[in-house]
C-alpha cells in the first residue's frame, strides 16, 4: 500500500488544514468546521456551521466577511479574526513551501520489467502474413522502449506499440506488435529497454512449423509450448481492447 501511495503521490499547489468540533449534547450533533488553504497565488479561510458559511476572509479587500443574510441571528466574531487569518496564510505557505522541499528529496521506487513473453496472434503457416507480441509487465514509471529484429537486423516497419497499462498495484503492462510473413529458418527477437536497466532484456524467436510424424518428444516439448501459451493469450485477451494502431 505504501509503495503505491508513494507511485501516485503528487506535489500539490495547495496546502488546505480542515479542523471541525463536534458538539455532541444527548440530543444534537453539530458540526462547526474551519477551512483555512492557501497557494502561491491565492487563500482562503472561513468558518462553516452545519454546513452554512458564517464568515470569510476577503483578502483582495483586506476584510473578514459575515456570510449569514441579514435575517438570521449572527455569530460575532472578535476584531481579531482576520488578523489571525492572515498570521495564518503567512504560516501556510511556509509550510507549503517546506512540503515541496521535503517531497522533492523522497525518491520513487523504480520497479524493472519482467522478463518479455513472445507469442504470436495466430498458427504460423509459411508465407501467411501473422503478428508477433511482446509483453511486459510489473515495471515503473511508464513506458518502456521496445526494439524488434529478424535475423539480427533492426526491424521498425509493421511494428506499434501500445500505451502503458496501469496494474493494480501502481506498476504498468505494455505491449509491442509486429507484423511479419513467417520463412522457415528466420529468427526474431524482442528487447526491452527501461531506466532501471543496464542493458535491455532479450527474448529470441524462432519460425517453425509442426510437421507430420514426429516423436513423443517433441509432443511432450509441443505440450509445454502450449501450456506457454495459454498463460500469454490471457495476457492478450487482457490488453486486447487497448491495442495499438
Amino acid at each position: 500500500m505504501m509503495k503505491m501511495m508513494m507511485k501516485v503521490m503528487k506535489v500539490s499547489e495547495l496546502l488546505l488544514i480542515l479542523s471541525s468540533v463536534l458538539c455532541v449534547p444527548a440530543e444534537d450533533l453539530h458540526e462547526d468546521l474551519s477551512i483555512s488553504g492557501c497557494s502561491d497565488s491565492d487563500g482562503e479561510s472561513m468558518y462553516t456551521l452545519e454546513g452554512e458559511e458564517l464568515w470569510y476572509a476577503d483578502y483582495n479587500k483586506g476584510k473578514g466577511v459575515d456570510s449569514l443574510p441579514p435575517f438570521i441571528d449572527h455569530i460575532g466574531y472578535s476584531e481579531g479574526t482576520y488578523d489571525n487569518a492572515v498570521a495564518g496564510q503567512r504560516t501556510c505557505k511556509q509550510n507549503l513551501k517546506k512540503r515541496r522541499e521535503a517531497l522533492k528529496e523522497i525518491p520513487l521506487e523504480n520497479d524493472p520489467p519482467s522478463s518479455p513473453i513472445i507469442y504470436k496472434r495466430d498458427e504460423v503457416e509459411l508465407g501467411v502474413q501473422n503478428t508477433l507480441i511482446c509483453h511486459v509487465t510489473g515495471f515503473y514509471p511508464a513506458p518502456v522502449k521496445v526494439y524488434w529484429t529478424k535475423n539480427g537486423k533492426n526491424v521498425t516497419e509493421g511494428t506499434c506499440i501500445n500505451v502503458p497499462y496501469p496494474n493494480k498495484d501502481g506498476s504498468f503492462s505494455q505491449s509491442s506488435r509486429l507484423e511479419f510473413i513467417p520463412q522457415l529458418g528466420d529468427m526474431y527477437s524482442c528487447s526491452v529497454a527501461h531506466p532501471t536497466l543496464s542493458q535491455p532484456l532479450t527474448r529470441i524467436w524462432d519460425v517453425e512449423v509442426q510437421q507430420p510424424g514426429v516423436g513423443p518428444a517433441v509432443f511432450c516439448g509441443l505440450g509445454l509450448t502450449i501450456g506457454l501459451l495459454g498463460v500469454a493469450a490471457g495476457t492478450f485477451f487482457l490488453i486486447k481492447g487497448n491495442e495499438c494502431s
